[in-house]
């Protein structure tokens, strides 16, 4: 069993940045992909960015290139997502996920986990 804790969303003008945390207990997450998928209203669930089990390789969404920047602690079991430069069309509830045994390429794209938190609300807007 995993549990996924999101912290860090709330109200942010456009520009402008904020941090989201994950704190994640349980087993196999050193052989655990971490990531973020977000959903807007109406809209379907998104890999946004996900990260191998020791943090070498990344998967970011096209969408968030370059304004998103996704880092793991494995010591601390925390997967954080940076992000700056947030438009509006950003507004959506993000959620941490895990999947075990695969890259982060394949669990963004297909935005399936093994597990997932209940979600932070990111609305971006002046």
């Amino acid at each position: 069993q995993v549990q996924l804790v999101e912290s860090g969303g709330g109200l942010v003008q456009p520009g402008g940045s904020l941090r989201l945390s994950c704190a994640a207990s349980g087993a196999l997450l050193d052989v655990s992909t971490i990531g973020w998928f977000r959903q807007a209203p109406g809209k379907e669930l998104e890999g946004v960015s996900c990260i191998s089990n020791r943090g070498r390789n990344t998967y970011y969404a096209d969408s968030v290139k370059g304004r998103f920047t996704i880092s793991r602690d494995n010591g601390n079991n925390t997967v954080s997502l940076q992000m700056n430069s947030l438009k509006p069309e950003d507004t959506a509830v993000y959620y941490c996920a895990v999947r075990r045994f695969v890259t982060p390429q394949s669990m963004c794209v297909n935005h399936r986990s093994d597990y997932r938190g209940q979600g932070t609300q990111v609305t971006v807007s002046s």
